[in-house]
């Protein structure tokens, strides 16, 4: 028994410096793609030998170092992480409910399907031109990123629900459990890994369609519309430090998220 303790002691050790290995050794690779990434960017703009066609990285950079603390550029990413949390917030609550519904009832689930087909089978460039119809410059990307992410929700989250192992269920009714119980202590802790699943890609997708939606709107203060201006006038590179903008943006969402659901949400150990 003595002789097991210094073992065990450090196998909790020996996996910590392991899982250190490995994300040492994922950020390597990253950093590798990146730079292959960038390289091959250089060498087709030297290739190119025309920025109105494909700047070179540094030039991008100088352009972007430019826009940064203008503020035009503050507001434009304000307002666009403003819309693609909206979008991302309305999108979850709605397609979470509608999930939820349609994982524990059939008829609920029949009655959504052709809605759901025809929201998946809409290409996300008419959603934005009808948007330009019906609503204010402003509103246009959030409505049609909540429209895109919908139903990516409804089906994580319903999915999840249909997960959950029926016998506990039936075991919690034997037991006089009411349906909150049910849906408190079982369903939803069993379906959270689909409901992160959900929120990751409905968070990615909202970001992309926001912006796509801000292209063609053109609200005030947008990275889309800066975008949008700057390629009318033929200011290729500036296209693209408002694009790296909004994938930097991007980014610290998802990096956040990951923050967020590690630490608080979704606890690992």
């Amino acid at each position: 028994m003595a002789g097991d303790f210094p073992l065990k002691a450090s196998m909790p050790t020996s996996a910590r410096a392991s899982k250190t290995r490995t994300s040492a050794g994922f950020r390597a690779d990253s950093l590798l793609s990146a730079a292959l990434l960038i390289t091959l960017w250089k060498l087709g703009a030297l290739g190119m030998g025309k920025d109105i066609i494909l700047p070179a990285p540094e030039r991008v950079v100088a352009v972007f170092t430019g826009l940064l603390g203008t503020p035009r550029f503050i507001e434009a990413i304000g307002s666009t992480a403003m819309r693609s949390l909206a979008a991302f917030f309305i999108a979850m609550l709605a397609g979470s409910a509608a999930g939820f519904s349609s994982g524990i009832s059939r008829r609920f689930r029949a009655m959504l399907s052709p809605p759901m087909t025809v929201l998946r089978a809409t290409p996300v460039l008419a959603i934005i031109l009808l948007a330009m119809i019906w609503f204010p410059a402003g509103m246009v990307p959030v409505f049609s990123a909540i429209v895109m992410s919908f139903p990516v929700v409804s089906e994580h989250v319903a999915a999840g629900v249909r997960s959950v192992d029926h016998r506990l269920v039936d075991m919690a009714r034997s037991f006089g459990a009411s349906p909150l119980d049910i849906a408190r202590s079982i369903r939803i802790p069993s379906a959270m890994p689909h409901v992160l699943a959900a929120a990751r890609s409905a968070l990615g997708l909202s970001w992309k369609v926001v912006i796509a939606g801000e292209v063609l709107s053109q609200p005030a203060r947008a990275i889309g519309t800066g975008m949008q201006e700057a390629r009318l006038v033929l200011e290729t590179a500036e296209v693209f430090a408002w694009a790296l903008a909004g994938i930097l943006l991007c980014a610290a969402g998802d990096a956040l998220f990951d923050m967020v659901t590690k630490r608080f949400l979704w606890p690992t150990r």
